[in-house]
């Protein structure tokens, strides 16, 4: 047995949706989760973050609709719900790394001309806390930026922002406090920031305050535009 077949008997490849074992004609999802995959988000969609819109006639969701956003737009590939908030539990905190492929390749379909279109010059994943970080093991939004970066040929800079507070999940927050929770939070570890268009890059999104936080440290240094991708965002908030 050559040593690919071994790593595959003993880490068999799993489903990103479910996790079962895949058959050898499968590459990501299993025929079952094929079938019943969500599709990506489409038409309409707010201008600003992403997110999907009922009435097509709106430019914007009610959120970007009443705030500013610092970050010049944004992307997501699928709405937080079902199989894909199943999916991305297991990714954030199950060890589930490998579902990072599934999710770069579905990316890379939906927004690879995007991305030329945009001239992105690198791929900067959201920081985790380092002390979160050695207890989780890894970074979901820097394994899912690696995977990004090699289908889409755009360099990755993990290093450039570190966040420097181990905050509070945004999720546990209301508007204001999620503002509070951030402020200050990150910082770069360069004096000089020669990237001029860059694209943040996390798991989900959901009101875009840290989004905003990372955006507001990188345009001190001079970064002009901002974007970002994510692998999901909240349906409302």
């Amino acid at each position: 047995m050559n040593s690919k077949k071994l790593l595959d008997w003993l880490y068999p490849r799993r489903c990103a949706f479910c996790d079962e074992v895949l058959g050898s004609m499968e590459k990501y999802l299993c025929h079952s989760c094929r079938r019943r995959m969500p599709k990506p988000i489409g038409e309409p969609n707010c201008k600003k973050c992403g997110k999907p819109l009922v009435d097509e006639r709106k430019e914007f969701c009610t959120d970007c609709g009443k705030k500013h956003h610092v970050y010049t737009q944004g992307k997501a590939v699928f709405v937080y719900e079902g199989g894909i908030r199943n999916s991305m539990y297991r990714f954030k905190y199950g060890n589930k790394r490998e579902y990072a492929e599934f999710y770069a390749n579905a990316a890379v379909e939906k927004y690879g001309v995007w991305l030329n279109k945009i001239k992105a010059e690198v791929l900067i994943p959201i920081p985790m806390y380092s002390r979160k970080k050695r207890l989780r093991g890894y970074n979901q939004a820097e394994v899912f930026a690696r995977e990004l970066g090699r289908k889409a040929g755009i360099l990755v800079d993990e290093h450039l922002v570190r966040r420097v507070r181990n905050t509070i999940p945004q999720k546990e927050l209301n508007e204001s406090q999620r503002h509070r929770n951030l402020k200050n939070a990150f910082q770069l570890t360069a004096d000089i920031v020669e990237y001029k268009r860059v694209v943040l890059v996390d798991d989900i999104y959901t009101t875009g305050s840290t989004m905003d936080e990372v955006s507001k440290v990188l345009k001190a240094s001079g970064v002009e535009n901002i974007y970002y991708i994510c692998i999901s965002i909240g349906e409302g908030y």
